[in-house]
């Protein structure tokens, strides 16, 4: 059964990633109710940010909505520092605590990967929220390992499709060199028709503050688009850099560069009417409450900008992770290996989309629950 949506009613002053985000202790909890752990193992990025701030509000509203029973849930989170040796020793100290009932993992794919053995070895259910497939491939290495969030190739495909509709014949590719970057422009490789002509293609690191040189380069080639395979921050800068430059074309993003629901005023300019692969959360005053699900998008939504005072489009992420293992956790307790088998199995209408886990795929977000979003005055739109 589906977790009731419940308005969060007090504000948060600080940020969620200091160690005592979540207390262990049986101390806070109600008398005779059993703490269960969900531990995060992130990162103080724009991305995790989000992330931590929507497991901390979906944490309070699981609790409120009394689905658990006699348990309590808590949120415990340490910093990796973008680190896969201290992700690994974090992911390490939540496997030892029997408390924990599973680990949500931010944006590092590096960590996740990295530790994926570590992850199995323990037996802890690890749902990661990052960009990379990898992080779920091959499933026979990854058993106690899960994703939410889009898949690189359903990414890349949308947006080739509006390419291909847009008659796009020529285009330049940005990527970052990380394992989500190099995979997402050989996803895109792999979906390009032969009308498609890649005229130039250049990486840059996922750090980068000065991209100018790249993105000139790409311009240079004079495509009719501009790809951009990189995260919220650096396809801002792309997009801002390529305009410096004259660039007059379409700039297309893909799913990994979704942030914040209004544009930097810095970049809204040169995004303007950018097209980008992403869900409807971002877009969701444009989206009819026409079912149960789109209504608790809706909602959602809501109590985090009410809670937050802006959205950030991945938070509908970290909120599916806390409430796949919240049922999980309502039937089985901190049984980790059942806690495994009944996400592994999970089917339902998130607040990102449609949710099919399946023993041969253990990333669960479906190809229908992306869209195409416009940048329109700052803000993004629900494509036409």
């Amino acid at each position: 059964m589906r977790l009731p949506r419940i308005t969060a009613a007090t504000a948060v002053a600080s940020m969620l990633l200091a160690g005592a985000a979540g207390c262990t202790s049986d101390d806070d909890a109600p008398d005779g109710a059993e703490v269960v752990v969900i531990a995060a193992d992130l990162n103080n990025s724009s991305v995790d940010t989000a992330y931590a701030r929507a497991l901390q509000l979906r944490v309070d509203q699981i609790n409120a909505s009394g689905q658990l029973g006699d348990r309590e849930l808590r949120l415990v989170t340490k910093d990796n520092r973008n680190d896969p040796a201290a992700s690994m020793r974090n992911i390490t100290s939540f496997a030892d605590d029997p408390t924990v009932a599973a680990v949500v993992s931010g944006s590092c794919d590096d960590c996740v990967v990295g530790a994926a053995k570590t992850i199995n070895d323990k037996a802890i259910p690890t749902i990661a929220l990052s960009a990379s497939d990898a992080v779920t491939t091959p499933v026979s290495e990854r058993q106690y390992v899960f994703k939410l969030g889009p898949n690189s190739k359903d990414s890349t495909a949308a947006l080739v499709n509006e390419l291909v509709r847009q008659r796009i014949r020529t285009i330049s590719v940005l990527y970052t060199t990380d394992l989500y970057g190099r995979g997402a422009n050989i996803a895109l490789n792999n979906a390009l028709p032969e009308s498609i002509t890649v005229k130039a293609v250049r990486s840059v690191k996922p750090g980068a503050s000065d991209i100018a040189q790249s993105v000139g380069t790409l311009t240079d080639a004079a495509p009719q688009a501009l790809v951009v395979l990189t995260p919220p921050d650096l396809a801002q800068l792309a997009a801002r850099d390529a305009r410096a430059a004259g660039f007059s074309g379409r700039v297309y993003l893909d799913a990994a560069a979704a942030g914040d629901l209004f544009i930097p005023r810095e970049a809204v300019a040169a995004t303007n009417n950018a097209t980008m692969v992403f869900t409807q959360i971002l877009a969701i005053d444009d989206v009819i409450a026409t079912t149960p699900a789109k209504s608790s998008r809706k909602q959602w939504f809501r109590d985090y900008t009410s809670r937050y005072g802006s959205y950030s489009g991945v938070a509908s992420f970290a909120a599916d992770a806390a409430d796949l293992i919240a049922d999980a956790v309502a039937r089985v307790g901190a049984d980790r290996p059942r806690i495994r088998e009944i996400i592994e199995t999970s089917q339902v209408d998130g607040l990102s989309g449609p949710i099919r886990l399946t023993p041969d795929n253990h990333s669960g977000l479906m190809p229908q629950a992306l869209t195409l979003l416009v940048a329109r005055s700052g803000r993004w739109r629900l494509a036409s």
